[in-house]
């Protein structure tokens, strides 16, 4: 269904054209008089314009970077678009609004090549493959230092929990690293930012193999973090920047499986360089892999359309000589308090105001948390009750991504449920709709767990193949925690549209607690107890995701920030 956003004519167009004067006020709900300047927000056959899209930036007040026109640019206040905040100043404010009532705002044309989303197939889901292979990346280096701790705690002279800093530092800076580059790559575009900060974090690399004690080391894990960090936020956007809403089900499956798969590979990889080389080795090799995910990442185009789109009016300007035809960042320029305020306070005033984003961020940082949790129990049940090498203990994390496989070949059936549900009710599906998913995996963990926890020694204790009962129990996990994450973040994106930014940033959390402690928990608990406690923890999540398909509807009705479709 196509939506019209009308304008009120003015006498001169960017050709040169004149037009008689019309008398009516100029509102963007006047009545169109030339329709080869109509915005039309049904841009290729897959969008759907009643569902979020993620590429709009944070302060959007138009449509320019999902609308066309036959022409390219249309009258500015045509173009506006309600927010929960309601319109700018600029146009609230009659004497801001003539400064503005002659202005033209440049938009992609019909079917543009210069358009991200128009771009062909194999280009797209190369870009997609690696953005997904940048947070593999990012994700495996905050987990492969554990494949030689013992190292550490030898050359380092220090303890577990000293060393077990060493990953949950880095975990920190994850959480602080998308604080400023999000906001960055909405006013720079995201290419800058898909290069600059990787290749600080490569250089900050070096001080962390080369470290002479345990301080240089976990402070330079702490920068790598937050410059790492990029692509945990950069791939998203870049995701949603080249793939229309309805078709990039699959790819957005990619980067939610991306994390943990790299997550888990970096054990497996970390335990062999551990045993081989021991732990700078470790930290060289990822620097070197870390390196060639920098080369691919530069050759990812810049893919932002507002900054694509600004280019263009600058393009046009130049050309024409026109100083009327603009681009929307070039009028609506959020402050910095705004910007502050959008990446550093309202995602902890959503937190706690907002039950929905309260409980699903507990959730899926539980399911985080527990990953990492897997990281330092899996030493104490294969390392020291079976006494296998690092390398032979990495190797179980295999499960997690035979788990993490069978997730991936269920998305595509996931996609389909909620386009039948949506096609049911006429094409306008609910938030709730996107919980399918988390109703079908938040039981799989808890399960994970007591299988870890029961099948572990003393319960069964070691020997013949009875490795394979608490190896087994990454398939369970691996899948839980994949389908839980895709479907959680999906439900958040369609209940809160008009603040995904803030929405999504405020889920960080739980991955660097956990490995302060759960060595020693398994060590006083025992394997048995310690999974169990973990188990009834994840026992005790598992109503969220159905008390919200059940209620969060009545839910969202009073929520200033919700979508209440």
């Amino acid at each position: 269904m196509n939506t019209h956003v009308h304008y009120a004519p003015d006498s001169v167009l960017p050709t040169g054209e004149r037009r008689p004067e019309d008398t009516e006020p100029v509102t963007p709900t006047s009545t169109v008089h030339e329709p080869d300047l109509q915005l039309t927000l049904e841009r290729t056959r897959t969008h759907d314009s009643l569902r979020p899209d993620l590429s709009r930036p944070a302060h959007a007040f138009t449509d320019e970077a999902r609308g066309v026109s036959k022409k390219g640019y249309v009258k500015f206040l045509s173009a506006l678009r309600p927010v929960h905040e309601g319109l700018p100043n600029l146009v609230t404010d009659p004497e801001k609004a003539v400064s503005v009532k002659d202005l033209y705002l440049v938009t992609w044309l019909e079917a543009d090549p210069e358009d991200p989303r128009n771009w062909s197939g194999p280009w797209r889901w190369y870009i997609t493959l690696v953005a997904a292979l940048a947070v593999v990346s990012v994700a495996f280096s905050s987990a492969v230092i554990t494949g030689d701790f013992s190292g550490i705690e030898h050359d380092l002279h220090v303890g577990e929990v000293v060393t077990a800093l060493s990953v949950s530092l880095m975990v920190c800076g994850f959480g602080v690293g998308p604080l400023i580059i999000s906001p960055l790559s909405e006013e720079y575009g995201r290419k800058p930012l898909w290069s600059i900060p990787t290749f600080a974090y490569i250089i900050l690399s070096i001080p962390c193999a080369v470290a002479p004690n345990i301080q240089t080391l976990l402070i330079c894990r702490f920068f790598c973090g937050v410059f790492a960090s990029g692509p945990l936020t950069l791939a998203g956007s870049t995701i949603s920047d080249i793939w229309d809403n309805n078709e990039r089900g699959f790819a957005i499956a990619l980067f939610a499986a991306a994390p943990y798969g790299g997550a888990a590979l970096g054990p497996l990889v970390g335990g062999f360089i551990g045993d081989a080389l021991g732990w700078r080795w470790i930290l060289w090799i990822n620097m070197m892999f870390a390196g060639l995910i920098f080369f691919l990442c530069l050759t990812i185009p810049e893919t932002f359309a507002p900054v694509l789109l600004k280019k263009r009016a600058a393009k046009l300007r130049h050309k024409t000589g026109r100083e009327d035809i603009v681009a929307e960042q070039e009028i609506f320029r959020p402050s910095f308090s705004e910007m502050m305020t959008d990446t550093l306070i309202r995602p902890f005033q959503m937190l706690f105001t907002e039950p929905i984003l309260l409980l699903m961020s507990l959730f899926i940082s539980l399911i985080y948390g527990l990953l990492y949790a897997f990281f330092f129990s899996f030493p104490v049940v294969f390392g020291e009750d079976y006494g296998y090498s690092d390398g032979i203990t990495g190797l179980m994390f295999c499960s997690v991504f035979i788990g993490l496989s069978i997730a991936l070949l269920i998305m595509p059936l996931l996609e389909k449920d909620y386009l039948r549900r949506a096609a049911a009710k006429g094409g306008m599906a609910e938030p709730e709709d996107r919980l399918v998913g988390a109703l079908v995996g938040a039981p799989f963990v808890p399960i994970a767990l007591f299988i870890f926890g029961w099948t572990s020694p003393p319960a069964v204790l070691p020997g013949g193949g009875n490795w394979v009962g608490p190896c087994s129990a990454g398939i369970p996990f691996g899948f839980g925690m994949v389908v839980i994450y895709f479907s959680a973040n999906a439900y958040i994106i369609d209940a809160f549209p008009d603040y995904v930014a803030s929405a999504l940033a405020a889920k960080n959390g739980a991955g660097a607690a956990m490995p302060l402690f759960m060595v020693q928990m398994f060590h006083g608990l025992g394997n048995g107890w310690a999974a169990s406690l973990l188990a009834f923890v994840s026992v005790a999540m598992i109503p969220i995701p159905f008390l919200f398909y059940k209620f969060g509807k009545k839910i969202r009705s009073k929520s200033k920030r919700a979508t209440v479709l």
